[in-house]
């Protein structure tokens, strides 16, 4: 019986050996995500349920019609920052698993940035999207690539659900929707998605600065 007893405490201390070397390395990866730089501007980059807490939250609505540019799964797509919650997460294509769990995700089959119309990005509410919980109306949101940088203003938050898909339908102007889990403290999948809705306010082209490749580069602004 004892002997048992110690191959069974044995086993579990191993269990939770490796779970722990898992999430030291999950995040260890999701820091090296989100410190990922900009692109010098000038740089090639790649051109049915609201994203949630399992793969089969993936957005699933049909809008094929739409161009579209081929972009990897996994690809760097833009940074998004929040300055009034101090919040910056590099976004990435996609909104696998996988993915989410490095950073940010571009939700697929809206928007690029720079394309008309709404852009989605969904991130999980404990880790990359913690602060979203306490933007506020008016709040600032600057979605920078590598060749432009776009200044959002939120003008309005909601909580849906999953099925809620009109919270993504496209837009007769620029449009920036984030999407999180909620409630932000709910054990488990949360049933719920918080949503914030953001207008675009201002453009400026990103410019290399006399410093030449290294720097961060300054801004040049431009209409919508």
């Amino acid at each position: 019986m004892n002997t048992t007893l110690k191959w069974i405490e044995r086993g579990l201390l191993a269990i939770g050996a490796m779970l722990a070397i898992w999430c030291a390395l999950v995040l260890v990866e999701a820091r090296r995500t989100a410190a990922m730089p900009v692109p010098p501007p000038g740089a090639s980059t790649p051109a049915a349920k609201l994203p949630g807490e399992s793969p089969a939250d993936s957005l699933s609505a049909d809008r094929s019609a739409r161009p579209r540019r081929p972009v990897e799964p996994g690809a760097w797509v833009a940074r998004l920052e929040a300055p009034s919650v101090r919040m910056a997460a590099t976004v990435l294509e996609g909104t696998d698993d996988a993915t989410l769990d490095r950073g940010a995700g571009h939700i697929e089959e809206t928007p690029f940035p720079g394309e008309p119309g709404n852009i989605g990005i969904a991130g999980h509410r404990d880790t990359t999207f913690r602060s979203v919980r306490n933007l506020r109306l008016g709040d600032p949101l600057v979605l920078t690539t590598a060749d432009r940088v776009y200044r959002y203003r939120i003008t309005k938050t909601s909580i849906v659900n999953p099925e809620d898909m009109y919270v993504l339908d496209p837009a007769d102007h620029p449009t920036l929707t984030l999407v999180t889990c909620y409630p932000f403290e709910f054990i488990g999948h949360a049933p719920r998605r918080f949503i914030v809705h953001a207008d675009l306010v201002e453009m400026n082209v990103r410019t290399a600065q006399a410093g030449g490749a290294g720097q961060a580069g300054g801004e040049e602004t431009a209409g919508r």
